[in-house]
């Protein structure tokens, strides 16, 4: 086993981090301030992102993107998982890989804007009673003649405000099981701006300030049938083949911010002094130290491991879900100990370890929350000895 990187791999290290420092630090306070990441910034830094061939890097060549392995677009992904989130994911913005599945017309009408930076995609699926249980959701389509008509209520649905379309995945039927009765799912491409899809402002959120959700609404939302992605009632098929390594992309941006609070924290402690010498020759500080160095890299090496399954074929939800568990968990308390380390002065938001103190907490929700990681991992062990 070889845990080296490429020389490749160090120059996306270096460009990115680079591209972090000069073109989102410096915007970091006053979008964390105001909450609001103006449009003109967005299209400025979009555009230097574009000419660094930072854009859509996470897409294979054949469609315009940087054709990275999935461990060279992780170690990217954690570079710019360092900054503001509302920055990195809005003004160096990648394409869903769901996009992928649409067909040769689809992914000319709704992937390629998206890599060439003229709009935005979103995913719609969460809804106001139906979180991690997907198959709980009461939005629903029905046929009619060659349309499907749509209806219901998603919320938590990130940059849906930008976005030039949805993808909105809906119930469409039942099916019988060994278990009972479940729903099926169909997802929709649903453009902004068709008659009965409304998008109205979302909640304010604690975490990663700046970047925006919203609620949206379909009120017998009429669309053709070109627009299903995938086949109708494999919405779930398509979801599981396209958004899994998305946990991986969780886990990557929280080792960015884990790093950059760890050294911090590191750089702190060894220029603060009390009593006559540096606070990190103190054991209660040079402790804490040690063990969020090593947090950290099981977090990496749990992260790492999966990117390579990835590419090799082998990976499975067990993995990718270790990944996502341990790394925002060990974000939350590397960012917890980085503060307690800079006393006051690390709530202060002259400082970034506050932002990364509250957005930390959301890494823990979205993307399955730890209970629901825990749950897959779990059941991957029992059914291993038949339970």
């Amino acid at each position: 086993m070889h845990f080296g990187l490429t020389s490749e791999q160090r120059m996306i290290i270096d460009a990115t981090r680079a591209f972090v420092e000069a073109e989102l630090y410096p915007h970091e306070l006053a979008v964390e301030r105001s909450d609001h990441l103006p449009l003109e910034l967005i299209r400025e830094i979009q555009g230097k992102a574009i000419a660094a061939g930072l854009y859509a890097a996470n897409m294979p060549e054949e469609v315009g993107g940087a054709g990275l392995d999935t461990l060279s677009w992780l170690l990217y992904e954690r570079e710019l998982g360092r900054a503001n989130y509302a920055l990195h994911w809005t003004c160096v913005a990648r394409p869903s890989n769901i996009l992928l599945a649409g067909t040769p017309e689809q992914r000319e009408r709704y992937l390629m804007p998206c890599i060439r930076g003229e709009t935005w995609d979103c995913l719609a699926m969460t809804e106001p009673g139906a979180g991690s249980d997907l198959r709980g959701m009461k939005a629903s389509a029905r046929q009619e003649g060659g349309d499907w008509v749509l209806n219901g209520t998603k919320h938590f649905i990130s940059h849906a405000d930008l976005a030039g379309f949805t993808i909105a995945f809906m119930a469409t039927g039942e099916e019988d099981t060994p278990r009972g009765p479940k729903k099926k799912i169909t997802a929709f491409f649903v453009d902004k701006g068709t008659k009965g899809f409304t998008v109205r402002d979302g909640y304010r959120n604690v975490s990663h300030r700046g970047y925006t959700n919203a609620v949206l609404e379909f009120d017998d939302c009429r669309v053709p049938a070109e627009n299903v992605l995938g086949e109708a009632h494999k919405g779930f098929e398509v979801a599981n083949t396209w958004l899994g390594a998305t946990r991986l992309q969780v886990a990557s941006t929280c080792l960015g911010r884990a790093d950059r609070a760890l050294h911090l924290a590191i750089a702190y402690a060894a220029e603060r002094h009390q009593f006559g010498q540096s606070i990190g020759k103190f054991q209660g500080v040079s402790f804490k130290l040690a063990d969020m160095a090593m947090e950290l890299k099981a977090a990496e090496l749990l992260t790492w491991e999966a990117a390579w399954k990835c590419d090799e074929g082998s990976v499975t939800e067990a993995d990718m879900s270790m990944a996502k568990l341990k790394a925002s968990e060990v974000l939350a308390m590397i960012a917890d100990e980085a503060i307690q380390i800079h006393g006051g002065m690390g709530l202060m938001d002259e400082l970034p370890l506050e932002r990364i103190w509250r957005d930390a907490r959301v890494e823990r929700i979205w993307e399955g929350t730890s209970e629901i990681q825990r749950h897959i991992i779990s059941r991957e062990l029992l059914r291993a000895q038949g339970g």
